[in-house]
């Protein structure tokens, strides 16, 4: 069947837009033929330093023929209504059918050849790409995200008639900048076009390249005794910078190992795209992700050329760039040790948060607040919890973290430990911001959850003060994944807390500072100004801020997973400890998934709907049920209640949820059987009233546990 080879190439495309770019290039593809009515076989889309590519396997030589039936004026209709619709369609009278008083009539259309609609549908690709930035180059109009150089477009082995801007497609490409002796080749199908590019020095799937980076680093560490230190963002990264990718290994004066070792890593990672080399069998790297051993004095650079001295040269040139960058790192940390954390603090008094929420300083009065009240909940000291979040953020005015602000937190343990603070303060400082996401470590020591959680909790609770919610898509202070790591401390750490009690004090601590500053910024304005404040949205906030933990729960634990809507069915209760929150849900799910809790759960909606249907007449009774000897399942019903509901209650009492649900399963064949004997709506009053009085009590034993209403799996 007919291929379709596409390649838009450029001048370098920043290596974090290729990934999107092949995404988006197979998705505009996908959708534009699948429009037009054209099925493929198969579609894959490439992203490199320099071209995007796309084949498609198998499409039709044209698009297939159509038949359409179209619905004409009604027989008797005036000969203006017949006339247009006949120039309309192009029909004539004689060609129509009547059926059922109405004229029908087939219009045939001729199916595009496909070269046509390809050509068509590049030109949409190109110009409606939605690069996350693009530019204009020269004279012309169109936007890329660097100038689109050549266009190689064949389909069938056939160049497909196209131009853009000037550009006239072909089948013509370009392969290694330097490395290639003739960098143009031509190319009529993806298995020519493919080979010709590793002829020309190219790697064409990113897979591929990262794989080659991979294997030469390693064979070129275990030669010399040492391990990579691997690192997936940074591989990403260099496998979109390099067409050809060679990995080097050079040597790092030994002299700058004496720095932290995150420091070293985060040089090398972040100004020069270095790979850390470690020493195996030893104990630290420098982060909790890393595999054991001791940073080497090598690094490992990825060029893009195989260099005739075998990279010796690249070497050196890169040893004395990182011993530069390192030789910055060792007088910041030198100046840094000098101050201390107490000429950072008073820093902070001039560092501004957020416009509404004040200053740095004043958030770690908040943080600080709140570690104090958390550390009794999870075992820590409270003078010790609010000593270490005093400290917390002080390292964000040392020079190390100006120059590497992906240290702070980090650095500030460091720091702790060299000024010869309690090493429990040290590591609380250091692991405040994790989790930072879902790969990165939960703290476990109970006083670095303290300071951690009271450092997400204050994110959430001010911004929530100052009503600067996510919407949609966007979250640009971080707040969704703020309450994903406060979810996964209180998990991991099974902190006990009531988070609803806990938001309002917190808000409150927050409302005073915002009236406390907007009061000095009138009193220094010299103008008038009203004593008085109060909540601005009550316990509303709290409850709102509560629902949007619960949605990141839910988004956790589907992840484990399990069911959104069970999550739904507990928070509904009004339960705010989300350790004990998920601890039902894992019952409920368990009781569920059994036949006593499928059978039950079905049992609840028809007592609730009948109930419903009450309620909306106002005539639903109230009071306690009789027990009644006739009929005998109504008895059963009452005495399963009478004798159960004090274990649910017991069960519940003490968090025992696998003993409540299996309190529950003893109704389910009590409630089946009344329903299948009992009539509910008898027309003797006071048997319809007592019968919807035990319906009653059975929606409120099912609902201590959960609100099964919410209940849709």
């Amino acid at each position: 069947m007919p291929q379709l080879l596409l390649e838009l190439f450029s001048e370098e495309i920043p290596a974090r837009m290729q990934g999107n770019a092949a995404r988006d290039l197979e998705r505009m593809a996908r959708d534009g033929l699948a429009k037009a009515g054209l099925i493929s076989e198969g579609l894959k889309a490439f992203a490199g330093p320099r071209r995007l590519t796309l084949v498609v396997e198998g499409l039709p030589i044209a698009q297939p023929d159509v038949s359409e039936e179209v619905k004409g004026p009604r027989v008797g209709a005036p000969d203006q209504a017949m006339d247009g619709f006949l120039r309309k369609t192009g029909l004539t009278r004689e060609a129509l059918v009547e059926r059922d008083g109405v004229f029908f009539g087939q219009i045939h259309k001729t199916g595009r050849p496909t070269a046509e609609i390809i050509a068509e549908l590049v030109e949409q690709i190109v110009r409606g790409f939605a690069w996350p930035k693009s530019m204009t180059w020269g004279t012309g109009k169109l936007r890329w995200v660097r100038p689109l150089q050549r266009i190689l477009c064949v389909f069938n082995r056939e160049i497909v008639p196209l131009e853009i801007d000037g550009i006239v497609a072909g089948d013509l490409s370009e392969g290694h900048r330097f490395m290639a002796e003739t960098r143009v080749f031509r190319a009529r199908d993806f298995t020519e076009y493919e080979d010709a590019l590793r002829g020309h020095f190219v790697i064409l799937d990113v897979e591929e390249r990262k794989q080659r980076i991979l294997e030469g680093a390693r064979t070129l560490c275990f030669a010399r005794g040492l391990e990579l230190v691997e690192d997936e963002g940074l591989l990403d990264e260099v496998a979109g910078l390099a067409e050809w990718p060679t990995p080097i290994l050079g040597d790092m004066d030994p002299a700058f190992l004496d720095l932290p070792p995150e420091v070293i890593r985060t040089s090398m990672r972040t100004h020069q795209k270095y790979f850390a080399v470690r020493t195996p069998g030893t104990d630290n790297v420098g982060t909790s992700a890393d595999k054991t051993g001791t940073l080497a004095p090598h690094f490992l650079v990825v060029a893009n050329i195989e260099a005739p001295d075998g990279g010796k040269a690249i070497a050196l040139g890169n040893a004395k760039v990182l011993s530069s960058r390192l030789s910055d790192a060792r007088f910041f940390w030198s100046e840094d040790i000098k101050d201390g954390f107490e000429p950072w603090l008073k820093k902070l008094n001039g560092v501004t948060f957020h416009a509404k929420l004040g200053t740095m300083a004043e958030r770690v009065e908040r943080i600080v607040a709140l570690a104090r009240e958390i550390a009794p909940l999870v075992g820590a000291d409270p003078d010790k919890a609010a000593e270490a979040a005093r400290l917390a953020k002080a390292d964000l005015t040392s020079q190390m973290v100006g120059e590497f602000p992906e240290l702070q937190g980090v650095m500030g343990g460091y720091y702790a430990r060299e000024f010869g603070l309690d090493p429990e303060i040290a590591d609380a400082i250091r692991d405040h911001y994790r989790p930072q996401g879902p790969g990165d470590a939960v703290p476990t020591a109970p006083l670095s959850v303290a300071v951690a959680l009271a450092d997400k909790l204050d994110t959430l609770v001010g911004f929530w003060a100052i009503n600067e919610k996510p919407t949609g898509s966007k979250d640009p202070y971080a707040l969704r994944r703020a309450a994903l790591g406060g979810i996964r401390i209180e998990q991991d750490a099974n902190v006990r807390v009531e988070l609803v009690a806990l938001f309002e004090r917190h808000f409150d601590r927050v409302d005073e500072q915002i009236f406390q500053a907007e009061l000095a910024r009138k009193q220094a304005a010299g103008g008038a100004f009203v004593l008085g404040r109060g909540k601005s949205g009550g316990t509303v906030r709290e409850r709102e801020l509560l629902a949007f933990f619960a949605d990141r729960l839910k988004i956790a634990l589907k992840d484990q997973g399990k069911r959104g809507d069970l999550v739904d069915a507990v928070f509904a209760l009004g339960d705010d400890d989300l350790v004990r929150i998920v601890t039902r849900v894992d019952a409920l799910s368990a009781f569920l998934a059994s036949e006593d809790g499928t059978n039950l759960l079905q049992g609840y909606k028809r007592a609730s709907n009948i109930l419903k249907a009450e309620e909306k007449k106002g005539d639903l009774p109230t009071g306690a049920p009789a027990r009644v000897a006739e009929p005998a399942e109504e008895g059963a019903l009452y005495d399963a209640l009478a004798a159960n509901t004090p274990k649910l209650d017991a069960a519940l009492a003490a968090e025992d949820f696998t003993g409540a649900m299996t309190a529950l399963a003893a109704l389910r064949g009590p409630v089946d059987a009344f329903f299948d004997k009992v009539l509910v709506n008898s027309e003797v009053a006071a048997e319809r009233d007592n019968r919807l009085r035990l319906l009653q009590q059975v929606r409120d034993a099912m609902g201590r546990v959960a609100d099964f209403s919410m209940v849709t799996g």
